[in-house]
């Protein structure tokens, strides 16, 4: 069994509310926190200019987080958008496919992710790897899914001969109790942090600032967000 209060970890950070949470739960266990961040030809790639903001901003609420950060890695992996047909990776309407899933499914997006987090992690003898894949508020993407997650984690130990263990903190939370995991983390300064510098929009909007935070506020990224922020606030009172 892993020692998180002595091992490193390498954190799936985007710069959205989720992964902007898995960060702060990693710097809550482990002894030192990598992140790895992908650059697809994502329309909203603003997200990852968000994670400079958030790491600082995590810096200043807990000192011990500060001396816990380290190296941060981004991937340009521009093959996936070339490959794909989603409205993440192309100017289109967002809407249902004929599948039943919704067009901004990157087909095998998690999958690629994980696996470039994994050989990343082998090469600095890191064995934790967290990720923000949550299949309770979600839009149904498959590869977001437990089952999924946790064959893929067989798959890479297998394949790498490494003992990898995948950790998915927000699996079965809904977008309120992200919200309150993060309160939990970091309290007030946290969600403030994560409500104003995390981003999750899917068009990319930073226009005006929500009392959930920024976003164009009608797609399904936008949605769940405000849903979670007011389920929260109202649990909270």
């Amino acid at each position: 069994m892993t020692d998180t209060h002595t091992s490193t970890a390498l954190v799936l950070f985007s710069g959205g509310q989720d992964s902007a949470t898995c960060l702060a739960w990693a710097l809550d266990r482990f002894a030192r926190v990598e992140t790895i961040g992908f650059a697809y030809g994502q329309r909203h790639a603003v997200e990852l200019d968000s994670r400079a903001k958030l790491v600082d901003g995590m810096k200043a609420i807990k000192p011990d987080w500060a001396g816990k950060i380290g190296d941060s890695h981004t991937l340009d992996i521009p093959t996936l958008s070339a490959i794909s047909e989603t409205a993440l990776t192309r100017d289109v309407a967002i809407e249902m496919g004929e599948d039943g899933l919704p067009n901004t499914f990157v087909p095998g997006r998690n999958l690629v992710f994980l696996t470039f987090a994994a050989a990343l992690a082998y090469r600095r003898g890191i064995t934790d790897i967290v990720g923000g894949m949550c299949e309770t508020d979600y839009s149904g993407y498959p590869d977001c899914r437990d089952d999924t997650i946790k064959a893929l984690n067989g798959a890479l130990s297998l394949g790498m001969a490494k003992d990898f263990k995948l950790h998915t903190p927000l699996m079965w939370l809904d977008k309120a109790a992200t919200w309150g995991l993060a309160d939990q983390l970091g309290g007030e300064a946290l969600t403030d942090l994560i409500r104003e510098h995390s981003h999750t929009c899917y068009l990319g909007e930073r226009g005006a600032l929500h009392d959930w935070g920024y976003g164009c506020g009608k797609c399904p990224a936008c949605e769940l967000r405000a849903k979670g922020w007011q389920e929260f606030k109202a649990t909270a009172v």
